[in-house]
């Protein structure tokens, strides 16, 4: 037996009260979809399926939607599903294979399997008849035409393919400057696109290689999302500010306006329609913009306070709340008729909702809000489908995500047979929801895993999430970085641990204030007097022992990890940075030119402050750093650079440095191997 597999059984063997009935592999085989998507007649279906690495594509069709598998990708080899689209005759499927889309660099090739040869990033088709599917070129970022063209981006240009079994891809037009976005016309014939000149960006119209692009009301600001009207005749956009601006103060919080327009294409003529409210709250813009019918154009803001989903008649110019409530909407799509909305939202009669998904629908003609589902699940990603049928993710504490489709008020659960046998699902715990005080007053909430019985007092964990823009849930998380945390607590759990998952400032589901605190991040790291509340609140539990308190995180977390053991060694006994941000000092960067904000050097300064790398001098607690060097979200020298100080201070610590993958894990078998290495390192510092 290796000396390291002995130590882990003397471990297990010193705690005879709790006796481990799982693995880490055997919970980490959860089940995970994404990418679901209808036809637009609402009758088919399809979406990605995650099992233990292996990733391939689902198609079920109305009345019974029984499952069937398309591709037959099944190797744990890190090459991501997206983009899963149907072509407009509901014929084939579209997809991107490779590439890492929760990330910077988003179109490079992952090699987490460091493969001789670089795997390829390229898009997909599969025959829905024959269930044949093929590579059809190397790209990215598609969107289909009417016609069922493949229409992508390459160099920041748009190309076009056709699904013919032996097309080849063309450039599409040249154009100055990088394309970033398509939106074609209700008839096809034209293309809008949106193109980034540096300080400026402009909405083009391609027609056909004969005629001159079209701008659309060109000025010296940043155009975006454009939205046809569904007849053709406009095009609606959001606008904002170009260029670069005065050196403003860097510390105080300015409005960042935005505008609604909208253009005729006849004449060219533009007029704005909507303006955010002058207001911080209005200054927060999203990304849900939809042209549903002639008369309203429907969108997302921020600026009562709670994101929320408006429309704006065009004619009346008034605009109308359609839900209203404190708490948010996300993951909203338009049916293909037009005439409804979905999302999900932290909402219901229950106060444990605040920390669920249920989805919810506005009927866009009668404006009635309806709330499709509720209970004590978690469900998201919702999709319109025939005879007001629609479909989801659902999970639970113990189950996770499966598609579901629901009919009426009766639900179908999809591939429940994928869940593995040896999957501990009846023996996972339910986590409950606790709330405590920030020092400066603030409410934050958590969710508390514990396994019944064991001693008296057990040791503790803080969990701390990343992002920040993200909220932990009371059941499996609808982000796939987020179910292997979630797997990972209910591990540690498992072991005899009280794990505390923190939902700290800067994170989504508890409104504006609490979303965009004042002195946040490198501006002051207020959030961190959260993650301090909650290792306190978990060290005073009476079933925890308050000497025995760790913490672990990743991305956001390792961050507020590593600001954790550099600050409060006394309370935090040991922790697990996993791809940390530990330098802020570089938020700032040395202006060049004679105008600097008046108060740059402060700045520079609180960022300084913020940052772990200023208080080595009192981290006295163990760490174990990990990080993969293929990281598109932080760069690997956030963690090669504070070992380097550990270095040259003779700091101990431990790494693990993981060649060719990414800051998501792309490859299930280094997702379980950081989380057996999290649970051992706090193993063997809080239980021996």
């Amino acid at each position: 037996m290796k000396p390291r597999q002995f130590f882990v059984l003397f471990l297990l063997i010193s705690y005879p009260a709790f006796s481990q009935t799982f693995t880490m592999e055997q919970v980490g085989k959860f089940t995970f979809p994404s990418e679901l998507t209808a036809d637009q007649s609402g009758t088919q279906l399809a979406w990605a399926m995650y099992e233990q690495g292996k990733r391939n594509v689902y198609f079920a069709k109305a009345p019974e939607f029984e499952p069937q598998k398309l591709t037959s990708f099944d190797k744990d080899d890190g090459q991501e599903i997206s983009s899963l689209t149907f072509t407009p005759d509901g014929k084939h499927l579209v997809f991107v294979r490779g590439g890492d889309h929760g990330g910077g660099n988003a179109s490079s090739t992952v090699n987490a399997e460091n493969l001789p040869q670089l795997p390829k990033v390229e898009i997909w088709k599969i025959d829905i008849q024959n269930r044949k599917a093929n590579p059809i070129t190397e790209g990215d970022e598609f969107k289909l035409s009417p016609a069922g063209e493949i229409y992508f981006l390459k160099g920041g240009q748009v190309w076009k393919v056709g699904l013919g079994e032996n097309a080849k891809p063309t450039q599409v037009f040249q154009i100055k400057g990088n394309v970033n976005s398509m939106e074609f016309s209700p008839d096809g014939k034209s293309l809008a696109f949106t193109v980034n000149r540096g300080g400026h960006q402009l909405i083009g119209i391609y027609r056909n290689a004969e005629t001159s692009i079209q701008f659309i009301s060109p000025s010296f600001h940043r155009y975006s999302q454009p939205k046809w009207s569904p007849d053709g005749s406009k095009i609606a956009f959001i606008k904002t500010l170009g260029g670069t601006g005065a050196a403003y103060p860097l510390l105080e919080p300015r409005h960042a306006p935005w505008e609604i327009w909208q253009a005729d294409m006849a004449s060219g003529k533009a007029e704005m329609l909507w303006k955010a409210p002058e207001t911080l709250r209005g200054s927060y813009r999203y990304f849900f913009f939809s042209y549903p019918n002639e008369n309203e154009l429907v969108f997302e803001s921020y600026h009562d306070g709670w994101q929320h989903l408006y429309v704006f008649d065009i004619e009346s110019k008034k605009e109308t709340l359609l839900t209203p409530g404190e708490y948010m909407v996300e993951q909203i799509k338009l049916s293909p008729e037009g005439n409804r909305i979905l999302f999900s939202a932290n909402q219901g009669p229950e106060k444990e909702d605040k920390d669920r998904r249920h989805i919810g629908s506005v009927d866009l003609k009668s404006k009635k809000l309806t709330w499709e589902t509720r209970g004590e699940g978690i469900e998201a990603y919702p999709v319109a489908l025939a005879e007001g049928q629609l479909a989801y993710f659902s999970a639970t504490s113990q189950r996770p995500h499966l598609v579901t489709v629901k009919r009426a008020n009766q639900a179908q659960i999809l591939q429940a047979e994928l869940i593995p046998a040896d999957f501990p699902q009846q023996k996972l715990v339910t986590p409950k929801q606790v709330k405590f005080t920030a020092p400066d007053g603030t409410t934050v909430y958590g969710q508390l895993f514990e396994k019944e019985g064991g001693p008296a007092q057990k040791p503790g964990v803080v969990f701390v999430h990343g992002g920040p823009q993200r909220q932990m849930l009371l059941g499996w998380s609808y982000m796939d970085y987020y179910t292997n945390t979630y797997a990972l607590n209910q591990y540690l759990a498992e072991l005899g641990f009280v794990v505390l998952s923190v939902n700290f400032r800067l994170g989504i589901g508890y409104g504006y204030e609490f979303h965009r605190p004042a002195y946040g991040y490198y501006q002051g790291a207020v959030e961190y007097q959260d993650i301090k509340a909650g290792g306190e609140f978990l060290a005073n539990l009476p079933q925890v022992d308050g000497e025995k308190i760790g913490i672990y995180g990743g991305s956001y977390g390792g961050y507020l990890t590593a600001l954790a053991l550099a600050r409060d060694s006394k309370l935090f006994k040991v922790g697990v940075d996993i791809h940390g941000v530990h330098d802020l000092d570089s938020r700032y960067e040395l202006p060049d030119g004679y105008e600097v904000a008046p108060d740059y050097e402060k700045a520079k300064e609180i960022a300084w402050k913020s940052s772990p790398i200023a208080d080595l001098a009192t981290w006295t607690s163990p760490v174990l750093f990990i990080h993969s060097d293929d990281d598109r979200n932080v760069n690997v020298s956030q963690t090669t650079d504070l070992i380097r100080r550990f270095d040259e201070l003779k700091k101990p610590y431990e790494s693990i440095l993981i060649p060719g993958d990414t800051h998501h894990w792309m490859k299930w078998e280094n997702m379980i191997r950081v989380s057996n290495e999290t649970a051992t390192f706090l193993q063997k510092h809080l239980m021996n």
